[in-house]
């Protein structure tokens, strides 16, 4: 020919470099094998999450709910709920509304769900290290004060989602160069320091809630909490601490199933931890969950002591 046009952005060159060729779309969806598998994952976590919690309702009354703050257990299952659920928005064609909804509901119920279980480590803690004079820190347990940390916990996330929003929200980034042929649809995070800001504050609620729990591991109690959370939160913090390296040495809608994973674990690492010991008891060892077991457990302690 005696000249020759550049294909636009969103075609490409055929073999035979005589005609343009639309490029194929890509991102993770609901009708491909890896995003049906993590839709239904996400499903089956969320609603065995709402199993768990229909069996805590139920048996609200028996001594092993009632020792590890009714309150704070509900906050926390209805928080695993949402998180396990959080996933679904990450699956789908982007939209700049599902881009920004993704980020900020990701950061919010997850702040809230590790708040829930630093504010239960906080009142293991008090409820074997006080004494009869520290009047003020037996007020501070018997008032429930530790559940205001939610509140003021999530705030503050939220606070720094609303700097991420006006100064750099998330949004469509639509990559055309990549990859041979294709258009990778995927959103960007737009201010990547704000993101691993959020991911920062989660990780400092989280290496909290362990510390306070690894030293109270051994305190005595029929239901102490304290182990369950160590392993919970010794999860939760190893998940994330490898989704970085991986996160960031992937492209396109892997790296959005990578996230979507991490997501899932660390949710799954805290509701199966603290939740699935106390089910297995409430539901095929009852005789553990009782008055008496409580007493005799006390008084071997002191025994021992």
């Amino acid at each position: 020919m005696d000249y020759c046009i550049q294909c636009p952005e969103d075609k490409y060159a055929n073999t035979e470099q005589n005609r343009c060729i639309p490029k194929a779309v890509e991102f993770l969806s609901y009708e491909e094998p890896l995003g049906m598998a993590l839709a239904l994952i996400s499903l089956c976590f969320s609603a065995f999450t709402t199993v768990v919690l229909g069996v805590i309702v139920k048996h609200h009354s028996t001594p092993i709910v009632k020792a590890n703050n009714r309150t704070l257990t509900y906050i926390l299952l209805i928080s695993l709920i949402f998180c396990f659920l959080c996933p679904l928005l990450f699956i789908g064609h982007p939209n700049s509304a599902t881009c920004i909804l993704q980020q900020i509901t990701f950061g919010v119920v997850f702040t809230v769900s590790v708040s829930t279980v630093l504010a239960k480590t906080i009142t293991v803690v008090l409820a074997f290290k006080i004494t009869a004079s520290q009047r003020m820190m037996k007020y501070f347990l018997i008032s429930g004060a530790s559940n205001y940390m939610i509140p003021v916990c999530t705030l503050i996330q939220i606070i720094v989602c609303a700097v991420w929003l006006g100064a750099s929200p998330p949004s469509v980034d639509i990559d055309s160069q990549s990859e041979h042929g294709h258009i990778i649809i995927v959103c960007y995070k737009g201010s990547v320091n704000a993101f691993y800001c959020v991911l920062g504050y989660l990780a400092t609620l989280a290496f909290g809630s362990f510390t306070l729990a690894f030293f109270a591991r051994n305190l005595p109690g029929a239901f102490n909490e304290a182990k369950s959370i160590t392993f919970s939160m010794l999860v939760f913090c190893s998940v994330w601490v490898t989704f970085i390296p991986v996160y960031h040495s992937t492209k396109g809608k892997v790296m959005v199933a990578v996230e979507i994973f991490s997501t899932l674990a660390s949710s799954a690492g805290m509701l199966v931890f603290i939740f699935v010991p106390k089910c297995y008891t409430i539901l095929f060892r009852p005789d553990q969950n009782s008055l008496g077991m409580i007493r005799e457990k006390s008084s071997s302690h002191a025994h021992i002591s």
